[in-house]
């Protein structure tokens, strides 16, 4: 499934099949996640990414066949290949443990081609072993729903009280992830969406509401996954003092002017850009021991733009995932 031109839909195309290059390896897709960024990118949010393109940056497949020198993984290992595709290694990001920031990095589904496709090719050193216990389809969400949020998660620092503003995939792997580190979580959803509420209720969560509500108590921490920068301010208001609220997108609306009473304290605003190699491998050791269950809507391949509307209207409980094969 192509992307052509932004702004328009993805189309069903037949392509040759990638051959991997030295350092690559060829990859069978079995799954790939339907991420909100693959939709900023289809929707013209984020531009200039390489057209035409093959999108998707949750993939789960099994290695087919290997570039030269490419030796990590051996032929029918199960692996996952998450936004990250390729850093540069040497500018002072790289050097200094933040590979994230780098500014030649490229992204798989933006850059190259990624998994909405029955074979991809990607770097094998920013591949990862999927972990036993996972089916393909339940994996998918961990490479990207569940390594961004889980950096959006050490972002926050030690907080004990921290609220979830936006309630997807994402959201619902972390709350999981925060309860057996023993934090609590309270939940915000849109307005109404009381069946969203109750879905963060049977994950565990201390209090579910809707984003125009208070908490009960005060905030120590909160991660915003709902790409609306309006969010920024409501959740800062929420919080305790010394709160760091960080959002978890790589795309957000305007944030709105705010006093600044309401960031005094010590509070702080922030964001998260991207993975490192390091959070993925901590992330997918952690995920067995919670355990982090995934819950997942399937569509086939050919209904990926059925997918990006159920993203884009608000209208999936769970983690959309693209069946390959």
């Amino acid at each position: 499934m192509v992307l052509e031109r932004q702004r328009e839909p993805l189309q069903r195309t037949e392509l040759p099949d990638p051959r991997p290059e030295p350092g690559q390896i060829l990859i069978s897709v079995s799954a790939c996640g339907v991420c909100r960024t693959d939709l900023h990118i289809v929707d013209g949010e984020l531009s200039e990414p390489k057209l035409p393109l093959v999108p998707g940056h949750q993939i789960v497949g099994s290695v087919a066949g290997a570039g030269e020198g490419a030796e990590r993984f051996a032929p029918g290992d199960r692996v996952g290949v998450p936004w990250l595709g390729w850093t540069c290694g040497e500018c002072r990001y790289c050097r200094g443990g933040r590979e994230n920031l780098c500014d030649r990095a490229r992204f798989t589904g933006y850059d190259v081609d990624g998994g909405y496709a029955e074979l991809a090719v990607a770097d094998e050193r920013f591949c990862f072993p999927i972990p036993d216990g996972y089916p393909d389809l339940q994996a998918a969400p961990l490479l990207c729903a569940g390594l961004i949020g889980y950096r959006a998660l050490r972002l926050v620092g030690d907080a004990e009280r921290i609220g979830f503003y936006g309630f997807g995939a994402s959201a619902h792997i972390l709350c999981q992830v925060a309860a057996h580190q023993g934090r609590r979580v309270f939940v915000f959803t849109r307005p109404g969406d009381e069946e969203g509420q109750e879905f963060a209720r049977r994950l565990g969560v201390e209090w579910a509401g809707s984003s125009g509500e208070r908490p009960p108590e005060d905030l120590d921490g909160a991660i915003v996954f709902a790409p609306v920068g309006a969010l920024m301010p409501v959740a800062l208001r929420a919080s305790a003092k010394g709160a760091r609220i960080v959002s978890a997108g790589i795309h957000m609306s305007e944030i709105p002017a705010f006093p600044y009473e309401a960031l005094w304290g010590e509070r702080s605003l922030g964001s998260v850009a991207n993975l490192t190699r390091e959070d993925g491998e901590e992330f997918l050791r952690l995920a067995p021991q919670v355990p982090v269950r995934t819950e997942v809507e399937v569509f086939p391949l050919t209904a990926a733009n059925e997918a990006l509307d159920s993203i884009r209207i608000g209208s999936l409980r769970a983690a959309a995932v693209l069946h390959v094969a």
